[in-house]
C-alpha cells in the first residue's frame, strides 16, 4: 500500500455508487433485471477506475497514462453502438416499437453516464489527495448533484398541455377531437375501439414545442411508453388496433390514439406527460443568435 491506495479505492467507490444511483429500471423495462444491470455496473466500475487513476498519473507526471482516457472514450462509443444494435433487434418484436429516435436517445444516455462516472471519480480522488477525506466526501456529493442535473432532461409536460378527448367516428373515419387518425372499415373493430380506445390532444406551448412534438420519433416514444406502462389491446396482425399519433397541420396540435389494457385516463395522462423529450427530436426554430456591433446574445 502507498499514499494513493485509499484515494484510489475511495474514487472507485464514489464512481460505482454514482453509476448505481443513475441506473434505474422503470416502466421502460430497460435495463432489465439482472443481466442488463450487471453489464452497466461493470462498465461503471471500469469508468470509475479510469477516472481515479488519472489523478495519481498526473501527480507523478506520467502523462502517457492520460491517453487511456482517450481509449476509454472510444470504448464507450462502442458501448453506445452495442446498445443501439441490441435495442434495434429487440424493437422488431415489440407490439408498439420504440422507434430509432428513442433508441438513439437511450444509447446516448448510457454513453454519457459513463463519462459522468469518470468525472465524479476524478473529482473525488483529486480532493482526497489535495485536501483530505472530508473534502473528498464533499466533492463526491457535488459531483453526484452535477451528474443528476445533467441527466435530468425535460418532460413532455414542460413543452405541451395534455388533454383527454374520447375518440369518435364520423362514418368510417376515426377522429380524436377534429384530428383524423385512420379509416376503420370493420364494424367489429369500431366497437372495440369505442370500448377500449382513448384519445389525447397535445397542445404545444410555443413554436419550438410545436416543431418538437411534430417529430415522428417523439410521437412514437409517446405511443411506446403508454403501451408499455398500461398494456396494449392488440396482437400481431391487427393493423386496425395500432396506436397512432397524428398532427393537425393548421395549429400543430397532435392527436394521440391508444388502446391500453388498463382503462385509467389519469394514469395514461400522467404517463404521456412524463415521456422524456428526446434530444434528437428537439428543434428550436424560434431561437437564433444575434450579434451586432457593441452587443450580442440570444433571442427567442
Amino acid at each position: 500500500m502507498n499514499e494513493y491506495t485509499f484515494p484510489i479505492l475511495y474514487g472507485v467507490a464514489a464512481g460505482v455508487l454514482t453509476r448505481l444511483y443513475l441506473l434505474r429500471t422503470d416502466y421502460r423495462q430497460y435495463p432489465t433485471y439482472l443481466h442488463g444491470r450487471t453489464i452497466h455496473i461493470a462498465l461503471g466500475a471500469i469508468a470509475a477506475g479510469l477516472g481515479t487513476v488519472a489523478v495519481p498519473a498526473i501527480m507523478e507526471k506520467e502523462f502517457a497514462a492520460i491517453t487511456f482516457l482517450a481509449l476509454a472514450a472510444s470504448q464507450f462509443r462502442d458501448v453506445r453502438n452495442m446498445e443501439r444494435n441490441t435495442l434495434n433487434e429487440l424493437d422488431q418484436y415489440e407490439l408498439v416499437p420504440r422507434g430509432k429516435t428513442y433508441i438513439e436517445g437511450i444509447a446516448i444516455v448510457f454513453e454519457g453516464r459513463n463519462y459522468l462516472v469518470i468525472f465524479v471519480s476524478f473529482l473525488s480522488t483529486l480532493a482526497y489527495l489535495v485536501w483530505n477525506v472530508w473534502a473528498a466526501v464533499l466533492a463526491s456529493i457535488i459531483g453526484l448533484m452535477a451528474a443528476r442535473r445533467f441527466m435530468s432532461g425535460s418532460r413532455l409536460k414542460d413543452i405541451a398541455d395534455v388533454q383527454y378527448v374520447k375518440p369518435h367516428f364520423e362514418g368510417a373515419g376515426l377522429y380524436v377531437d377534429n384530428i383524423y387518425i385512420m379509416n376503420i372499415g370493420l364494424p367489429a373493430r369500431r366497437e372495440e375501439i369505442l370500448r377500449y380506445g382513448m384519445g389525447f390532444i397535445l397542445t404545444p406551448k410555443n413554436f419550438n414545442a410545436r416543431t418538437t412534438i411534430a417529430n415522428l420519433g417523439q410521437r412514437q416514444a409517446i405511443l411506446h411508453d403508454v403501451s408499455t406502462a398500461l398494456g396494449i389491446y392488440r396482437d400481431s396482425g391487427t393493423p386496425a388496433l395500432v396506436p397512432l399519433a397524428k398532427r393537425d397541420l393548421n395549429d400543430g396540435r397532435v392527436g394521440v390514439f391508444i388502446l391500453p389494457q388498463v382503462e385509467d385516463v389519469e394514469k395514461a395522462k400522467a404517463v404521456i406527460e412524463n415521456v422524456p423529450v428526446l434530444e434528437s427530436a428537439i428543434r428550436m426554430p424560434a431561437k437564433r443568435r444575434w450579434k451586432r456591433r457593441g452587443g450580442g446574445g440570444d433571442d427567442a
